[in-house]
C-alpha cells in the first residue's frame, strides 16, 4: 500500500476512534427520542363504515384506496350506521368512523376521549313516499309537512343508523305520537325492497346523494321526495340540522329531475376518531378527506368540505391544519413516511445538535492526545532510563536504550505528528550521548 494512503487511513481510523463516542452518543439520544416520539404510524387502521350500498360504505372504499397508496392498510368495519359506528368508538373497536351530527349526545368523556377531523358533507333527510298512499292524505298528493304522516306505515332505519333519533327528535318538535304512526326499523336495503313492493308508504334516509338507493328512488316513477317547506325553521330549532335545496334537474337535466326545487333539512357528517389513534394516520385521514370531499356537489360548492363548522367534538390539531393549509412542504416532494419522520423529529433533532454541537469542541484535542499518546509513554521509560544512569551498569542500560529505540521506530503517526516523533527519537540519542560519556562508563 502506498505510503500516502497510508497515512491518511491512519489519520481517519484516528479520526473515527475521536468522534465515536459522540456518534454513539447521539445515536442513542435519537433512537430514545424514537421509541419516545412514535413518529410513524402502525400500518394498518380501523373504518367503521355503514350499511351495503350506503354512502357510508362508498366514502370508506375511497378512504382504502387513498391511504393505500401510502402504504396505509384501512379496515373497513360495516355498521347499521352513525349511531352504532358512535358505539364502536367508545368500545374502542375502531379507530375512526362516519358520525351524522345529532346522533348522540355527547358526554365529557366523549370529549376527552374522541375528535372529530371536521364536517365531511351533509346528509339530508331523504323522506320519500309512494304517491298512492299521499292521496290519501291530500288531493294533490303532494306531502310537505310531518304532520302529513299520521296514519302512514314509516320505516325509520335501524337504531344503529341513527335516524330513529333523528326522526324523534323532529316529531316531537311537531307534537306528533309516534303512536300515530305505523313504524317499522327495517335495515336499508330489506326496507326499500318493502317500500317498492307497496308495504311501506314511507321511507325515511338520511345519507349523502352518493347513495345509490337515494338516487335509485330519486328516478323511479310514483315516488316523491318530501319538500320540507319549514327546512329553515328546523335549522334554527336544532343546531346540528342545515336547510338544504336540491335543485330542480340536478338529478337528470334531460329528464327534468326533480320537476322543481326541493328543499330538505340536513345534519352534517364528520369523520370521528379516538384520540390515542396516531397523529400521522389522523393527518392522512384529513388530506384524503380534502381529496375525496372538496369537489362540487348537489349540496355544496368545491372547496366547501371538509371544514371545522358545525362540529359537536373538539377538532384534531391534525385535521385543523390539514384542512386550512395544504400538503406540508416535505411531503410534496418526499414519501409520506421521509417527510412524516422528518417533520416529527426535526425538534428532537436541533436539540441534540444543539447539545452535541459544544461537546464537539473537545473532538481536536481528543484526536491530538489520541494520536500523541502513542509517543508521549515512551517517554516515561526514556526518563527511568536517565535516572537510572549512575547507579546501574551501563551497559545494560545501553541495550534496553536500544530496544526503546527499535520500538519507537515502529510507531506510526499521522504526517502532521511526525515531528513529535523524530523528537522522541532525537531525545533516544541524547539519553544514549549521555551513556557514552567517559564519566558515565567511569560510573
Amino acid at each position: 500500500m502506498p505510503k500516502t494512503i497510508r497515512y491518511t487511513l491512519l489519520s481517519l481510523r484516528d479520526l473515527a476512534v475521536s468522534v465515536g463516542p459522540f456518534i454513539l452518543l447521539a445515536v442513542t439520544l435519537l433512537a430514545l427520542a424514537y421509541w419516545w416520539l412514535d413518529p410513524n404510524p402502525p400500518k394498518r387502521v380501523t373504518l367503521a363504515t355503514g350499511p351495503a350500498q350506503s354512502a357510508y360504505e362508498e366514502f370508506g372504499k375511497r378512504y382504502v384506496k387513498a391511504l393505500a397508496a401510502e402504504g396505509i392498510e384501512v379496515v373497513t368495519m360495516p355498521s347499521e350506521g352513525s349511531a352504532a359506528n358512535l358505539q364502536l368508538l367508545r368500545e374502542g373497536k375502531v379507530d375512526l368512523g362516519f358520525v351524522q351530527g345529532g346522533t348522540s349526545d355527547y358526554t365529557d368523556t366523549d370529549e376527552e376521549k374522541l375528535a372529530s377531523l371536521g364536517s365531511l358533507f351533509v346528509e339530508p333527510v331523504w323522506l320519500f313516499y309512494r304517491e298512492e298512499a299521499a292521496r290519501k292524505v291530500t288531493a294533490t298528493a303532494t306531502l310537505t309537512a310531518l304532520t302529513q304522516l299520521q296514519g302512514l306505515r314509516i320505516n325509520m332505519g335501524t337504531a344503529g343508523s341513527g335516524v330513529p333519533s333523528l326522526m324523534t327528535k323532529l316529531l316531537e318538535s311537531n307534537r306528533i305520537d309516534p303512536a300515530t304512526l305505523q313504524i317499522s326499523k327495517l335495515a336499508q336495503t330489506p326496507a326499500t325492497v318493502a317500500f317498492l313492493g307497496g308495504e311501506l308508504d314511507a321511507i325515511v334516509f338520511a345519507s349523502a346523494p352518493e347513495s345509490l338507493m337515494v338516487q335509485m328512488l330519486l328516478q323511479t316513477p310514483g315516488v316523491k321526495l318530501m319538500n320540507f317547506a319549514q327546512s329553515e325553521a328546523y335549522s334554527r330549532r336544532f343546531a346540528f340540522l342545515s336547510p338544504v335545496r336540491l335543485p330542480r334537474g340536478v338529478v337528470d337535466l334531460a329528464g327534468n329531475i326533480p320537476p322543481e326545487d326541493v328543499r330538505l333539512v340536513a345534519p352534517t357528517t364528520a369523520l370521528i376518531t379516538r384520540t390515542t389513534t396516531h397523529p400521522a394516520l389522523l393527518q392522512l385521514f384529513a388530506q384524503a378527506g380534502n381529496q375525496i370531499h372538496g369537489s362540487a356537489g348537489w349540496f355544496k360548492r368545491a372547496r366547501e368540505y371538509p371544514n371545522i363548522e358545525n362540529n359537536e367534538l373538539p377538532i384534531a390539531k391534525e385535521a385543523e391544519r390539514a384542512i386550512k393549509t395544504d400538503a406540508p412542504l416535505l411531503q410534496r416532494y418526499l414519501s409520506f413516511w421521509v417527510a412524516n419522520l422528518i417533520e416529527r423529529m426535526w425538534l428532537v433533532m436541533g436539540i441534540i445538535i444543539a447539545v452535541l454541537l459544544p461537546l464537539s469542541r473537545i473532538i481536536p484535542p481528543l484526536y491530538a492526545f489520541r494520536v500523541r499518546s502513542r509517543i508521549f509513554r515512551w517517554y516515561g521509560q526514556l526518563r527511568n532510563i536517565e535516572v537510572r544512569i549512575e547507579s546501574e551498569d551501563n551497559h545494560a542500560l545501553l541495550n534496553e536504550l536500544n530496544l526503546l529505540e527499535s520500538r519507537a521506530e515502529k510507531i506510526t503517526v499521522p504526517l502532521s505528528y511526525t515531528d513529535e516523533l523524530y523528537a522522541l527519537r532525537r531525545n533516544i540519542n541524547l539519553v544514549r550521548q549521555k551513556l557514552l560519556r567517559p564519566e558515565a562508563a567511569l560510573a
